[in-house]
């Protein structure tokens, strides 16, 4: 007995570490896998239609144009669970904003001047997104998917001097990215998005025009994923 204690000692020891090794194999399938993705990115917006429309009104068009916004920044977080090997359902929460310019007539004998516009947009959108894990391609696998999601959001603006505009509105979005595996948990996100998200500019009783806060959103952020849950009992095992 006390020759084979050694051995029984070693195989003890030994049963920790292949339990780690296989936990960190990470798992090889989708279904039942949550994650939760924190995103940072810039969005690209042209908001030609909005210039056009302010620059084409009557006593605008001979105005020199006011300097152009091209998009701004957003920061999304997404909570999603994997319903099988390929699909996932998940909510993605985002806020964005920027600052537009207009180049409106002077008044009596003052000169044409330059006035903003603040933008702003927040809210929430369900996605249903097809996904497919390629565990041969980086150390723990490649997650490319595909997704469209939909949502309310509460988007506003305030052109100096003018009290804030808001309104709630149906954002929608298509979403093509992957998620790079660097460890069984911890993930790199790379993500585009194609956003339809408009609102409008001044008053209720003199509204100038609506601008975007969608076009082309790219980003960058990190994942972290929750293995399944394991089987509560072995099939006719009545546990």
């Amino acid at each position: 007995m006390l020759r084979r204690l050694p051995l029984l000692l070693a195989l003890m020891f030994a049963a920790p570490a292949f339990a780690q090794d296989e936990e960190d194999d990470g798992p090889t399938s989708m279904d039942g896998v949550g994650r939760i993705t924190v995103q940072g990115g810039w969005r690209s917006t042209s908001n030609e239609t909005f210039y056009k429309g302010w620059y084409g009104r009557t006593g605008n068009g001979d105005l020199a144009r006011a300097r152009k916004t091209g998009g701004g920044p957003f920061g999304v977080a997404s909570f999603a669970y994997s319903l099988s090997d390929l699909v996932e359902l998940g909510i993605d929460l985002f806020a964005t904003g920027s600052r537009l310019y207009v180049t409106e007539p002077g008044v009596e004998s003052l000169p044409p001047t330059e006035r903003g516009i603040d933008t702003l947009a927040y809210g929430a959108m369900l996605g249903l997104r097809f996904q497919k894990l390629l565990p041969e391609v980086g150390p723990y696998g490649l997650v490319p998917f595909l997704g469209f999601l939909t949502g309310p959001t509460l988007i506003s603006s305030e052109r100096d001097g003018e009290a804030v505009r808001e309104r709630t509105t149906q954002a929608w979005a298509g979403s093509l990215g992957a998620t790079w595996r660097l460890s069984s948990r911890w993930g790199i996100t790379g993500e585009y998005r194609f956003m339809f998200l408009r609102g409008p500019v001044g008053p209720e009783d003199a509204k100038i025009g609506s601008f975007s806060l969608g076009g082309s959103w790219l980003s960058l952020g990190v994942t972290y994923t929750f293995p399944p849950e394991p089987s509560r009992g072995l099939p006719g095992s009545g546990l």
